[in-house]
C-alpha cells in the first residue's frame, strides 16, 4: 500500500460517492483532514457514516455547477482531488445537457475558484478511457491520438481535461489527470455488475443483457484504483500529468453474466441479448472494445492485483453483502 504524501488538508468534491468516498477513507485513514464538497445528487452520507465521529473530517453540502462563492475552507485546500460528475455513460446520449451542466460547467467552477484563490498546488481528476473512443490501438497509450469519444460523456471529460491543463499552465498549479478504465467495487450504484445483480433479484430465470454480449472491456477494482491516484500524486513532478488506470486483461459480457449468476448460486439462466446498436454495442456511445495501456503508471510501482474477472467477482461478493 502506497504511503500518501504530505497533506495538510485536502478537498475531496464528489467524496461521498462512490469512488470518493473510497478515496476520503484512504486519506482519513493517513490522518489527512479532508473536506468533502457533494451535492448528494448520487453520492450518499452513508459512505461516510464510518467517519462520522472524526474531527478530521468536514462535510459541505453543496452543488459545483451553481456555487458562485466558494466556502473558505475549501479555498485554503492546497490539494484538490475532483470526482464529482455525472458517471453514467449510457444515460449521456439522452440528456445531454445535464451531463455537460455536471461535468464540464462544474469543472469550470471548480478551475475558477482555483484561480481566484491563488494557493492550490496541485489538482487531481479523475477523466475516463472512453475520451479515447473506439480506439485502433489497444492497448491504448496516453499518447494515442486523434481522440474522438463516441459519447457525450466521455467528450465532457475531454473539454475537462482541456480546461485542466490551459488552467495549470496560465495560473500556476500542477495538474493529475486519470483516465480510468471500468472501475467497479463496493457502494458502486450503476455499472453493469450493479445492473445484472439487480435484474437477477427482479427474475432469478432470466437475464436481459445489453448488446450482443461481445463486447469486452478492462475492469478495475476501486481499491487499486485509489492505489493509483496516490501513486501518481506522490510522484507529480511535472505541470501536468496524464495516466491510465485499468487492468491488464479484459473480461466480456457474457463472462460478466457467468461470474454474477455462479456467485448468486444461480444456475440455467437464461441470457436475452438485446442485438444491440451499431454492430453489437449496449448503446448509443458505448464503447465496444477497450483496454487501456499502463505501462506509463507501472513504471511508478504501481499495478493492478487482481484481473478483470477477479474484480468482477470480488464485486460481486461486495455488493450482495452490502445488499443484505
Amino acid at each position: 500500500m502506497v504511503s500518501i504524501p504530505q497533506v495538510e488538508m485536502a478537498l475531496v468534491t464528489g467524496g461521498a460517492g462512490f469512488i470518493g468516498s473510497h478515496l476520503v477513507d484512504r486519506l482519513l485513514a493517513d490522518q489527512t483532514e479532508v473536506v468533502v464538497l457533494d451535492s448528494l445528487a448520487s453520492g450518499r452520507l452513508e459512505n461516510l457514516v464510518a467517519w462520522n465521529k472524526n474531527s478530521n473530517l468536514q462535510f459541505i453540502k453543496a452543488d459545483l455547477r451553481n456555487l458562485d462563492k466558494f466556502p473558505k475552507v475549501v479555498v485554503d485546500c492546497e490539494t484538490i482531488f475532483h470526482l464529482a460528475a455525472n458517471p453514467d455513460v449510457q444515460s449521456s446520449s439522452c440528456d445531454p445537457r445535464t451531463h455537460y451542466a455536471n461535468n464540464l460547467v462544474a469543472t469550470l467552477n471548480l478551475l475558477e475558484a482555483i484561480r481566484k484563490a491563488g494557493n492550490v498546488k496541485s489538482l487531481v481528476f479523475t477523466s475516463t478511457s472512453t475520451v479515447y473512443g473506439d480506439a485502433v490501438e489497444i492497448p491504448t497509450p496516453e499518447d494515442y491520438s486523434p481522440l474522438l469519444p463516441v459519447s457525450i460523456y466521455g467528450a465532457c471529460k475531454l473539454a475537462s481535461e482541456a480546461l485542466i491543463v490551459s488552467y495549470a499552465y496560465n495560473y500556476g498549479f500542477n495538474a493529475l489527470i486519470f483516465r480510468l478504465a471500468n472501475v467497479t467495487g463496493s457502494r458502486s450504484q450503476h455499472g453493469i455488475v450493479h445492473d445484472f445483480i439487480d435484474k437477477l433479484h427482479k427474475n432469478s430465470e432470466k437475464l436481459e443483457i445489453l448488446g450482443d454480449g461481445t463486447q469486452t472491456k478492462s475492469y478495475l477494482h476501486v481499491a487499486d484504483c485509489v492505489e493509483a491516484i496516490l501513486t501518481g500524486i506522490k510522484r507529480l513532478s511535472e505541470r501536468v500529468e496524464i495516466y491510465n488506470v485499468g487492468s491488464e486483461d479484459q473480461a466480456n459480457v457474457k463472462q460478466i453474466a457467468n461470474v454474477v449468476c455462479d456467485e448468486m448460486g444461480l444456475k440455467n439462466v437464461e441470457y436475452c441479448f438485446t442485438g444491440g446498436v451499431d454492430g453489437g454495442r449496449g448503446w448509443k456511445g458505448d464503447v465496444k472494445i477497450m483496454l487501456l495501456s499502463v505501462e506509463k503508471l507501472k513504471k511508478l510501482g504501481w499495478k493492478p492485483r487482481l484481473n478483470s474477472c477477479e474484480v468482477i467477482r470480488k464485486t460481486v461478493k461486495e455488493l450482495l453483502y452490502e445488499g443484505n
